[in-house]
């Protein structure tokens, strides 16, 4: 099988994800921060070495690292644990349900109300300007996808968190699409929510939560081996965010997936996938039938996804004859409602395209060739 669905996530794990996961396993089955015997110490060193290695690749305190089970996870806690009565969130019109859904719920239940930031494909300074324009005295929080799950577009996140610095509102990224591509610092960014298992090639169930900022509020209390005499949950970080049993072996995996990127380059690793995104592009451009949404990917203006239709055709069935000829890609709306109102495809969705480093260029041939034969 070709394998170009590592927007949903990454299909092929490196060989030093596998075994760091395996060896954890073997080795390191023991609860972390939980008991006082050397197993339990060791488990604890290795959960440690691995938020240290993500803070730094991050540029986040270490303690400011929390480990979750997604990046929905990640951001429902960046979200809720910030809003309170009264207060407005701004999100962009790019925004996957994981942060749509959580602020469509506040508002639901009368806590807090939300605008929607209208993206122009294409245009940044458009964008930015959209966001600018919403803000009003009681807004606290802007959330933006770093790029979008849909298109691939980078939205201009550097000039928002100029802006939310300048008027003092929470600045929450997700950074799904992004993490392991691009470069992420996180200055100027309130929280960070990273899908570890795509652009970090960490295991499935794994995301994590950057703080560049204390939450006002927990999501989940309970055990953190820690200020066991407590009925309340602890203050220190991180064990304020990260209640009950870690998943050693998967953050095992996480710390593997981080020295794989540091390896490999962020940057090349970026070139080589738009190489990949800008050869399916041109050739699906040559095609009559093929409806395209965006402009040819830039390396300095897009993730590598790409979105595509064929005319007279639901994206479904295309992607299910892609799969019939051993090709995987993703159909329909992605999770990303919004995304698909601003393009006018959200009665048919897209089939997306998303190469990883272990994609070539015989494999954009190979879904080309299916597309070509599709009457």
């Amino acid at each position: 099988m070709i394998y170009l669905d590592n927007a949903a996530t990454t299909g092929k794990k490196p060989p030093q994800v596998i075994n760091a996961v395996n060896l954890a396993l073997k080795n390191y089955s023991a609860n972390p921060g939980r008991s006082g015997h050397k197993l339990a110490e060791e488990s604890a060193l290795l959960v440690y070495k691995a938020r240290k290695k993500v803070g730094d690749f991050f540029g986040c305190n270490t303690e400011n690292v929390v480990f979750t089970s997604n990046c929905t996870l990640a951001l429902n806690m960046a979200i809720k644990g910030n809003i309170r009565q009264g207060d407005h969130i701004i999100i962009s019109s790019y925004e996957h349900n994981a942060v749509l859904r959580p602020v469509y719920k506040l508002a639901l239940d009368g806590v807090a109300e939300f605008s929607v930031a209208n993206v122009t494909v294409g245009d940044g300074d458009a964008t930015y300007r959209a966001f600018e324009r919403l803000i009003k005295p009681n807004t606290k929080m802007i959330v933006c996808t770093h790029a979008s799950n849909v298109t691939g577009e980078i939205m201009p996140i550097l000039r928002l968190s100029e802006l939310c610095k300048e008027k003092g509102i929470i600045f929450v990224v997700d950074a799904a699409q992004t993490a392991g591509i691009l470069p992420i610092d996180m200055k100027g960014i309130d929280y960070l929510c990273v899908a570890a298992h795509k652009g970090l090639y960490a295991p499935m169930g794994t995301g994590i939560l950057l703080c560049g900022k204390e939450s006002q509020d927990t999501l989940i209390e309970g055990g953190t081996g820690t200020f066991s005499n407590m009925f309340e949950q602890p203050k220190d970080m991180p064990e304020r965010l990260e209640s009950g049993t870690v998943s050693v072996p998967l953050i095992a995996g996480v710390k593997a997936g981080v020295d794989f990127i540091e390896e490999k380059g962020l940057k090349k690793i970026h070139s080589h996938e738009i190489t990949l995104l800008q050869t399916l592009y041109d050739k699906l451009a040559s095609l009559k039938n093929v409806i395209l949404y965006t402009k040819r990917p830039k390396t300095e203006e897009f993730a590598p996804v790409l979105s595509f239709n064929l005319e007279g055709k639901n994206s479904m069935e295309v992607a299910e004859i892609l799969s019939q000829n051993g090709i995987a890609v993703r159909a329909g709306l992605h999770c990303s409602p919004l995304a698909h109102k601003t393009l006018a495809t959200d009665k048919i969705g897209t089939v997306r395209v998303c190469p990883s480093v272990y994609n070539t260029k015989n494999d954009c041939f190979s879904l080309i060739n299916v597309v070509k034969s599709i009457k």
